[in-house]
């Protein structure tokens, strides 16, 4: 089994050498400019590789670069074989990222707490205390102890 830091190079030289190769080498039309590679993970063996990308544009289009992923899988290996010069290439696994997709959910998430906070600071901005300003009591104030 090889090293965590040996499996962080070979992820590194994968994510490279496919951006690359789908930037200069492809000519597939579904995989133009619209396709990023976000992370690459090896596992612990070497022999497998998972390739997250994203993909900018609508679900015909995700479809579209995946089925390209897909296709251009071999020329891809190839090229990770030959930049790598391991004993084995690991074998290519692309997974759209949720990323974008997170970070969306994140937003709304944002927006609709500061839309919150705002509607509490609207009905505050006039509001009055419940009791007196100062609503502790202090020896010699009190009705009570004035009567005795």
């Amino acid at each position: 089994m090889a090293d965590n830091a040996r499996a962080k190079r070979l992820a590194d030289l994968i994510r490279e050498v496919v951006a690359q190769k789908l930037l200069r080498g492809i000519k597939d039309p579904r995989l133009g400019s619209n396709v990023t590679i976000t992370d690459t993970r090896v596992t612990g063996d070497l022999r497998e590789a998972t390739v997250f990308y994203t993909v900018y544009g609508d679900d015909e289009e995700r479809a579209a670069a995946a089925a390209g992923l897909e296709s251009a899988k071999g020329v891809l290996r190839s090229a990770v074989g030959a930049a790598a010069g391991v004993k084995f290439t690991p074998t290519l696994t692309f997974v759209a990222d949720a990323l974008p997709d997170t970070a969306k959910t994140i937003d709304d998430l944002l927006d609709k707490a500061r839309q919150s906070d705002e509607k509490v600071r609207e009905v505050s901005a006039g509001a009055t205390y419940a009791g007196d300003a100062d609503p502790y009591r202090k020896p010699g104030e009190d009705e009570d102890d004035a009567a005795e």
